[in-house]
Formats: structure tokens, sequence, C-alpha cells
């Protein structure tokens, strides 16, 4: 467009002006908000002098006047001047401007009027391989726009989405990178000649679409436009002017339409924005296909847990955990007895308890019995119960914890620290379902699950003569074996903050997560003691934090005096802090004489608690070439 042969005009398409037009008669041609402006609009988006038009050899230059929001030339910031061409669209602030020549109205004078188009992914410019792009400014904005819409669907899509939400954002994306006044995302179920099931719609709830625009591309799928003398009475009563849809195609069937309609004479659909609807549709079918199959996945597995009817307390999705929840679902239903084996700490009384609840004798009683806390006169009359006058303070009958758990399940914690005697008794219990109480003359019938569990290799406890072959063989039908925590360390931040928010509510405290610094020792500890040694530290360090986050410093010292994690730097305070605790440990032994057990005591510490303290700070050979220099 030369300047010298055609006049130009600004027709304003968005903003507060909507609808004027501004010749371009004179030269500099300023907008802003100061009231000398060629365009002077109250707008707190521009500068009071914004950007101007000048007269060039080529047609009028476009200038942005340094603005503190910039100028916008068909989406891209001005940095420099830029030549004008019918058809550009310059953005300042909130209104939007398109370059006309003086004598023609902004219309559908490109448009091929009195038809419709369609358009197959496969021919789309933009997604087949070797097809020429549109040349020209418009051709690299619409590739730039489409490679942002892909990167920005992925980039939402690998988190958690849903259909609905992928549709939403999908929709708001497609708003700002087309001319569109109306959208719509419309998603689709299984079947043929089907309605859609939901929606995302711009402006909220619009459903003025058209349903032979949706049946065409549904069932031909293929992307549609319709031109403006084409529109339908449906879509004219809508004061539609043009309308592109496309298709969302996904395992072969349309999944959903992408669907834009334009009211506005001067920013009408064309064929090139089809082009661009249908390359949209191909990105979003990639995206689509996953979050099915994501939704599939979780109803399959929500299924397969109402299959299960698993009720548990037990934390964690490790592939350990995910293993015993299995066993314990398959376990629980059967009459088998079931023998726990783990370290202590591990959770096998609440692996005991999830095995009562998913039984058939879920409303029964659950008994517990700790075999290593009672002597064995005590523990046989817990267990058995007595009669009046069998030992002296008998005064009367007593029920004994197998006959109160009658039809229910007993537990018995820590079996491998049982007497030879009483494991004689236990025998018959498993293998005559009757017992005599203490002082009692007749049998008892029992009906009882028995659950055991120990922390003992049962099968070396038999070796050595310290354990029963013949009811290690009874208890051993069913085994369940609790993994070490520092074996599932995928579980340990979810059962830290299951603990966090327990103890919170206890404390009436406010516990929004665990720092970092905090997170990276709770995963680098062993955890000797499992995970009752975690819920202990994480129970300290709610009571005796101040913050709303779990630090480092509320950890416990033992915890943080293990292996510093290699992602948190050493601080000035950590070095001196450090250094003062060698110093004292130096002087601790050096007048101990270099006797650990006399030291631990100097220092108020447990010998083993100095033990691991010497090794986390690296002393052993410190001390050692310490000790050999006082010998000398």
């Amino acid at each position: 467009m030369n300047q010298s042969k055609t006049q130009s005009k600004l027709v304003a398409v968005a903003g507060p002006l909507k609808g004027s037009s501004f010749p371009l008669t004179a030269y500099p041609f300023v907008i802003g908000r100061s009231e000398g402006c060629g365009i002077s609009i109250e707008d707190s988006a521009l500068s009071r002098r914004h950007c101007q038009l000048t007269a060039g050899p080529d047609g009028p230059l476009l200038e942005d006047l340094v603005s503190h929001n910039s100028t916008f030339l068909n989406g891209e910031r001005v940095t420099d001047p830029r030549v004008l061409q019918a058809g550009d669209e310059i953005k300042a602030g909130k209104s939007v401007f398109i370059v006309t020549p003086l004598d023609e109205s902004p219309s559908l004078r490109e448009m091929p009027e009195g038809n419709t188009a369609e358009l197959r992914l496969t021919d789309s410019v933009y997604w087949s391989v070797g097809s020429n792009v549109p040349a020209g400014d418009r051709g690299t904005r619409d590739l730039k726009a489409l490679v942002r819409l892909g990167s920005m669907i992925h980039a939402f899509v690998t988190g958690e989405c849903t259909r609905e939400a992928l549709a939403t954002r999908l929709l708001d994306l497609l708003m700002e990178i087309f001319p569109a006044d109306r959208g719509a995302v419309l998603i689709y179920g299984n079947g043929a000649d089907r309605e859609p099931t939901s929606s995302a719609a711009h402006p909220d709830k619009w459903t003025g679409f058209s349903r032979t625009v949706l049946h065409s591309v549904i069932t031909k799928q293929t992307g549609l436009r319709i031109g403006p003398a084409s529109v339908t009475d449906s879509l004219a009563g809508d004061s539609v002017t043009s309308v592109i849809a496309a298709p969302v195609v996904a395992r072969g069937e349309v999944a959903a339409v992408l669907y834009l309609s334009g009211s506005d004479l001067r920013r009408f659909l064309d064929d090139q924005h089809l082009e661009m609807l249908v390359a949209a549709g191909g990105l979003a079918s990639v995206a689509w296909e996953n979050v099915q199959y994501v939704e599939w996945l979780e109803r399959e597995h929500e299924r397969l847990n109402a299959e299960l009817g698993l009720q548990h307390d037990m934390i964690g999705d490790s592939p350990r955990m995910a293993e015993l929840k299995r066993l314990v679902a398959k376990a629980a239903p059967s009459t088998s007895t079931v023998l726990i084996m783990g370290e202590s700490g591990t959770g096998k009384e609440l692996l005991a308890r999830a095995v009562h609840r998913n039984s058939p004798r879920m409303n029964k009683p659950f008994v517990a019995i700790n075999c290593a806390a009672l002597t064995e006169s005590l523990l046989e009359s817990e267990l058995f119960g007595y009669e009046k006058g069998a030992f002296t303070g008998a005064a009367g009958q007593k029920k004994g914890k197998l006959e109160s758990a009658e039809g229910g399940t007993v537990f018995l914690d820590e079996i491998g620290e049982l007497a030879m005697s009483m494991q004689a008794k236990l025998l018959r219990v498993l293998q005559e379902r009757e017992f005599d109480r203490v002082g009692g003359t007749r049998p008892i019938k029992l009906d009882i699950r028995l659950v055991a569990a120990t922390n003992r290799d049962l099968e070396q406890e038999v070796k050595a003569g310290r354990f029963r072959q013949d009811l290690f063989y009874r208890l051993n039908v069913v085994v369940l074996r609790t993994a070490p925590l520092r074996e599932r360390t995928e579980d340990i931040l979810p059962l830290a903050q299951h603990f966090a928010r327990k103890y919170a509510a206890a404390c009436a405290r406010k516990i929004t997560g665990f720092a970092p610094e905090a997170r990276a020792y709770l995963q680098r500890y062993g955890w000797p003691g499992n995970v009752r040694e975690l819920e202990n530290a994480i129970e300290r360090s709610v009571v005796l934090g101040s913050e709303d986050l779990i630090l480092a410093e509320d950890l416990p010292e033992q915890l943080r005096e293990s292996t510093r994690p290699p992602e948190l730097s050493v601080t000035i305070y950590d070095e001196a802090v450090e250094q003062a605790k060698r110093q004292v440990i130096l002087r601790a032994f050096d007048q101990a004489n270099y006797d650990h057990e006399t030291a631990a005591r100097m220092l108020g510490l447990h010998p083993n608690y100095l033990h691991r303290l010497i090794r986390s700070l690296d002393m052993r050979s410190v001390l050692k070439r310490a000790a050999v220099n006082a010998q000398d």
C-alpha cells in the first residue's frame, strides 16, 4: 500500500472506540491518552503518547513511543518502525485497530462468498509433510501460535487432568489465537449420531452452535468453514457471519469438536483460520488420547479396589506396599493362620488389623497380645483365663484373651518370645481348636483366627532349638513380610505427611508441609526404627516446631547428625556447631583416658548414640591418633 497513491484509515474493532473509524489524512498521527493525540482514549493501559504513525515511501510507518505496555502489530511487539499494509492489526492498550483503505469498508472482501470449505487433517498445510506454509507475516504468526498451543497443551496434561479441564484450557487458548467472538469445545462419548456429554463454552453457557455443522464434522471427520453468504437461518439469527469447526479424533472416533464463530465483518474466519483449527485439532488429539487413557486407568483402579474391598490404614504406594496390599486382599477372606515377619516398627500390628478388617470376622473382636511383655505365668492366665482358686488371689473365674476373642481374630505379637511350654499349649489350640483354663478340668471349644508376628527368623530359631518345629509349620501357612522403611523410601514422605496431619490435628496446629531441607533429611536417613521411629520424629517436630512448615531444625538431633544430604549446602553456622561438637568430644575422651563408656557418661550420652555421633562427624581416625599420642 503506497501512501502517496492510496490513503488509509484506522477502524477500531475492539476497545472503548469499537466501531469508529479514523482517516489518516495528516502525519504524524499519535494514539494515546493525551487530548492532543489523533486518537485520544481514556484507557489506563495507554501511555499519554503511546504510539504514532508517520508517512513513509512504502506506506504509513508504525512506531512505539517508548510506551509502558508496548504496541503490537499483528500480535508482535513493535520495537522498530514497521510499514503498515491493508488488513494489519494494531493493538494499543485495550484497543485494536485494523488498517483499511479510506474508500473501502473492512468487510468480507477477501472471503470467498457463497460457498463452504471442508478440510481433512492430512490436507492441512500446517500438518502435512511437504506442504507450503502461507508466506508472509501471517504464516509465521500462525506457526508460532500452533507451536505455543502444542507446548501449552503438553504442559497442561502432564499434571492431573480430565477431559473437561482439557476442553476448558483448549478453548481459552483458541479464543486467544483466533478472531472469534464465541467458541466451544464439545465433548462426545461413544457411538454414532450422539449428543455432546459436556462442553466448555465462551461466553459461559453459550449454546448457539449449529447442529448441522457438528453433524458434518463428526460424520466426515473433517474441518468445516461456512462463509457469510452460506450462513443458515439459525446462524444468521445469532448474528453469525462466519463459522469454522474441526474434530479432535482419539482412537479413530471424534472425541470432541472445536467450534468457533465470528460476528464481526471486519475480522472474519477464513480458510487459513480453518487450516490452523484443523491442525490444532490434530495437536489436541494426542493429548486427548492420553487423558482418556488416564481416566480409564483411574476407573479400572477404582473398580479393582471395589472388587477387592480392601480396607486398611497402610500408607504408601511403593511396589513393596502395593504387593503387600495385594497379598492381604487375597489372604484376608480365608480362615488360614497368618504369620507376619519383619523388623520392629514396620507396622506388623497394622497389617494384622487389615487382615481382620477385610475378613468375614470383621464384626467380631480383634484381640492383640504382646508375648514379650508378660512373664510365662501371667501370659498363660492372660491367654487361657483361670478358674476360681486356681492360684493364690484367684478369687473368681476369669475368661482369657482367647475366649474373649470368640469368633474373631487373636493377634500374638512377638510370638518368637514364647517359652517352650507355652508353645506346646498354643500348638494344641491350633490343632484341636480347644484349650483349658488354668485350674480348669474340661476343655473349651474355640473359634478364632490366629495372626502371629515376629521380628525373629523363626527358621533359625527352630535350628537353634528355641522354637518348636511343629508350631512353626502350623504358623507358616500364609506369610506376609513387612519391608523396612529403608527399602521403600518412596513411602517416607507420604508417611511423614500423614503423621504431620495426625499430630497437627491433635495439637490444634496448622502444618502446611515440610521445608525442602527437612524433606532431604527425612529421605536420606536410614530409619533403623522404621515407621515407629518416623512417627515419633514427626510428632516431636509438630510439638516443638513454631512455623507452619516443619523445618530441618525441628527434626531430632540424631537424624540431623546422620550423613548430611549432598543437596544441602553447609552454612557457617553448621560448620561452627560441628567444630564445637568435635572439640567437646575430644576433650571428653582425653579426660576419660580414651575409654568410650566413660566418655559417653561424662557427656551425658548413650554409648550407642556417641558411636553414631563419632561416625557422622568422621572422628574415628582423629580419636585413634589422639589415643596413640596420649600413650606416647
